[in-house]
């Protein structure tokens, strides 16, 4: 089944005028409404948006006055409620103007502090065999900046660049937390510079139908160099649907426009499928920046693509070490409320 096939078929429900409920501060979106319209319409910090079950096919953007904006599926199920566009980096855009980049191409994205995303599917379904004309292939599901952004129990769906998990500026830490999430794609479908801690969550890597290895990385993290905190996977578990070792954990990406960042990635405690690489689970980006310089480690985790197999081939923490890479040490003083 096509990626377009599976979202169409979780389309239920009927076009009605999405409901406000000014005294509560609660809208309802339903089928034939439009999210970014709900968003729109939040007069203040605080509100909620409730997205009953459906396809929205629309670009959403919450902008940073939106503060503390909770946009949540009406159903557990996060794939009942599914918001889902096609645009790439190299899609030309509408006005002419040129092509969307790879933020801009985003079906999702959010500069807003405090914003809570949960029991949604947000999902990016450009697909590079319908466009072999365009070479910037990244399409984002999610371009994420704002300060303690929580997204709990969303599934985010994509190719290259799935998540991209960022900071309002070089100096700013902006931190973010992924509770029960599911996220899958193929080329560095995790990425960014934010201090970012996903708990509890699911990486799938794609099956690809190329000639070549690795067929992609999990993560490609580009912290800025004087913030300790980058991403932090910890108790999650990484699956795939490709042949054995076809993947790589991660990559550093130091930006043309970044040359100063000092990547950082701790996975920990964490159940490792066969579609990793345990021979060389790492590799370059570029060859100016090798990932041995930079800050990757893992700690405890087990499963058939954590096996040590060549000394150095994966850096250790030490227990001691380990306990300053937990989701607390990461978060400082903020503590999200998990949304169960």
């Amino acid at each position: 089944m096509s990626r377009r096939t599976l979202l169409s078929a979780v389309a239920v429900g009927a076009a009605s005028a999405f409901a406000p409920d000014h005294d509560r501060g609660v809208l309802h979106v339903r089928p034939g409404d439009s999210v970014q319209a709900a968003v729109d319409a939040v007069s203040g910090p605080g509100w909620t948006i409730v997205v009953h079950p459906g396809t929205y096919r629309e670009v959403v953007n919450v902008p940073a006055d939106k503060a503390r904006l909770t946009l949540r599926g009406a159903s557990r199920d996060p794939r009942a409620a599914v918001i889902v566009f096609d645009n790439a980096n190299g899609t030309q855009k509408t006005d002419g103007s040129g092509t969307y980049g790879t933020a801009g191409s985003a079906t999702f994205s959010s500069a807003a502090a405090g914003l809570v995303v949960r029991d949604l599917t947000l999902a990016n379904d450009w697909l590079r065999a319908d466009h072999p004309e365009i070479t910037g292939t990244q399409a984002v599901a999610a371009y994420l900046t704002g300060d303690r952004t929580h997204f709990e129990n969303v599934r985010l769906l994509a190719h290259q660049d799935t998540l991209f998990a960022d900071t309002t500026e070089l100096g700013s830490f902006d931190r973010q937390f992924f509770h029960r999430c599911h996220v899958e794609g193929d080329v560095d479908f995790v990425f960014g510079r934010a201090a970012a801690v996903y708990e509890n969550c699911h990486f799938r890597t794609l099956r690809r139908d190329v000639d070549f290895t690795p067929k992609g990385m999990v993560f490609a993290p580009s912290t800025a160099r004087a913030n300790p905190h980058g991403f932090l996977a910890v108790r999650c578990r990484f699956s795939s649907g490709a042949e054995d070792g076809a993947y790589k954990l991660a990559r550093p990406w130091v930006p043309t426009y970044e040359t100063t960042a000092w990547p950082s990635l701790v996975v920990r405690d964490s159940l490792i499928g066969p579609g990793i690489d345990p021979v060389a689970p790492y590799t370059n980006m570029r060859d100016a920046y090798p990932w041995q310089s930079m800050r990757f480690h893992e700690y405890r985790n087990h499963g058939p693509g954590a096996v040590i197999t060549v000394p150095g081939n994966r850096p250790q923490l030490s227990a001691a070490e380990a306990a300053s890479h937990t989701p607390a040490t990461y978060l400082g003083d903020w503590k999200p409320v998990h949304q169960l």
